[in-house]
């Protein structure tokens, strides 16, 4: 798939924009656009509205933020750097899926008429791979891509138009740096990058395309990180990547993931709890199995990548794993360390599955006692090679996406009813509810909001199907 690069109407797309356009205003002043939505076009300002700008004056922009933990992670970055830009709205996209452009899409026109004058960035994945798609929209300022987003004077603007588009070749990065911010607003938990891009390609896949190859901050800056973070309070901390388990084989020494995680336990006593995002099942390699297994500080969550349960499908995929691998791991973690919970990716509907095929991915769901499913209903993706292979009918997606979905609620459902009686340890979070070492979503009718982002030791009562926790 080639990347789509994009320089500014008189100036390089690597230097400062000389202006930042407002929103283009469709010329109708009551326009429908092709998905059915209606853009109602200028209008005068009503009283609420100027009470909300002034509202907002010095809180900075409003962050919109869809997909993995890593782009939390950078919305937090993106904050920082254009901490200053009040009537800024920054949509960070996903492009896993078709759907989830499509979801970037409604989010910018949904804020679009809550915030009529507001000038919407959108970055992300989808602005990477996708540029042109959001140029295209009526209610887009400008159109930044990964690499770009993290340039803090490209969320500045002064009076003379220019070009809507600043999408540099992510394929030319060779390296990350760490991402520094003072915190995570709405988190209780912090996430910390320490790897982007990915330097496998999955056939069903537009990551890589998105993210570039895969590249490691170096262990020194991440510990630095922690510190600070734990420093400023924080119980809990995610490390997140594009691809978690490929860490290290570019930095000088070519560490590991799991010696990287020896460093951050040994170097920073005060972490309490460290939470890994998803993982490769075939890299994880002895050290990290030790460590996910043997060390309490690490959490007994595991979200895995397996995608499918059928080797035949695996193979039309690219995976690295076959389906015995996948369950073999499962079986080993479980063995050592029988609290660990296990979630991960499955999709439904891959092109050539059969009905003999799907029913092995069905499968998996409980012989990998998999009680955290996330379903995704294939869909293709323009330019990679599984969107050349023979489909598979929508409703035939729908429905085995359903039947997945279903069993991973009754696991799901099954484990938590197992919790019943048990002692665990929550971070308290907002809204009243928290989550435990193994992610199990608590409620917290007791806790006040000074508990935020603290751990509390609490007994489960599972009897009414949602797990609810009393502070002892």
């Amino acid at each position: 798939m080639n990347i789509v690069e994009s320089s500014a109407i008189g100036g390089d797309a690597s230097s400062p924009p000389s202006s930042f356009p407002r929103r283009r205003e469709p010329i109708n002043s009551h326009v429908r656009t092709s998905c059915g939505s209606e853009n109602m076009g200028p209008r005068l300002r009503g009283n609420d509205e100027e009470k909300r700008d002034s509202e907002r004056k010095g809180r900075g922009p409003e962050l919109i933020t869809l997909g993995c933990r890593l782009n939390i992670a950078e919305s937090e970055t993106i904050r920082t750097l254009a901490h200053d830009q009040d009537d800024l709205i920054i949509v960070n996209s996903c492009a896993v899926t078709a759907e989830a452009v499509r979801q970037t899409r409604k989010a910018i026109r949904k804020a679009a008429r809550a915030r009529p004058d507001a000038r919407i960035v959108v970055t992300g994945c989808a602005a990477q791979t996708e540029p042109q798609t959001f140029a295209a929209m009526p209610e887009v300022a400008r159109v930044l891509g990964n690499a770009d987003k993290q340039q803090a004077a490209l969320f500045r603007f002064v009076p003379e138009p220019s070009a809507d588009i600043r999408v540099s070749d992510i394929m030319a990065l060779r390296e990350t740096a760490p991402h520094l911010v003072s915190g995570f607003t709405d988190h209780a938990r912090a996430f910390v990058e320490v790897q982007n891009g990915c330097d496998h390609r999955c056939t069903f896949c537009v990551i890589p395309y998105g993210r570039g190859n895969s590249r490691s901050v170096p262990a020194g800056a991440v510990i630095d990180r922690i510190a600070a973070l734990v420093d400023l309070g924080y119980a809990e901390i995610v490390l997140t990547g594009v691809d978690l388990t490929s860490y290290g084989p570019d930095l000088p020494g070519a560490p590991s993931l799991g010696s990287l995680v020896e460093r951050i336990l040994r170097h920073v006593p005060g972490l309490k709890r460290l939470r890994l995002s998803s993982l490769d099942s075939v890299e994880i390699d002895d050290r990290l199995f030790d460590l996910l297994t043997g060390e309490r500080r690490v959490m007994p969550h595991l979200h895995l990548s397996l995608q499918a349960g059928d080797d035949m499908i695996l193979k039309r995929m690219k995976r690295r794993h076959s389906r015995a691998e996948a369950v073999a791991i499962v079986e080993r973690l479980k063995a050592k360390r029988p609290d660990i919970a296990i979630g991960a990716d499955l999709i439904a509907g891959f092109p050539t599955e059969d009905e003999a095929m799907f029913d092995n991915s069905l499968r998996l769901i409980d012989d990998c006692d998999i009680v955290f499913g996330h379903v995704f209903p294939y869909s293709p993706r323009a330019g990679t090679p599984a969107a050349r292979m023979p489909q598979v009918d929508l409703a035939t997606i729908r429905g085995r996406a359903k039947r997945l979905r279903e069993a991973a609620e009754r696991r799901q459902a099954a484990w938590e009813r197992s919790l019943d009686g048990t002692i665990q340890n929550v971070l308290v979070e907002r809204g009243g509810a928290g989550h435990a070492e193994n992610f199990a979503r608590v409620q917290l009718p007791d806790a006040t909001g000074d508990m935020i982002g603290t751990v509390i030791r609490a007994q489960i009562d599972a009897g009414s199907g949602t797990l609810t926790g009393t502070m002892i």
